[in-house]
């Protein structure tokens, strides 16, 4: 297992991750619009159904991308340490 990967680069300002910068990072960025959009169009009219398969999803995305942000998940403030 890799110790720790660089998939995103971390957010200028704020907190969080910014775009990906990797393969792996677009993939998983893919991969849940993907699965969002498809609860979407095979239940439009089932919002609970739709809630339930993206939350589970976002929150799974963030844990990954939090975990392979380049420096981790902190407060920024625009530095040079990106």
């Amino acid at each position: 297992m890799i110790d720790n990967p660089d998939w995103f680069r971390p957010k200028r300002y704020g907190y969080g991750a910014g775009l990906p910068l990797k393969w792996q990072g677009w993939a998983l960025v893919i991969g849940t619009i993907a699965l969002i959009w498809g609860a979407v169009a095979l239940f439009p009219d089932r919002p609970l159904i739709i809630v339930s398969v993206a939350v589970p999803v976002a929150i799974v995305c963030g844990l990954v991308a939090a975990r392979t942000t380049r420096g981790g998940w902190r407060w920024r403030w625009g530095g040079k340490d990106q």
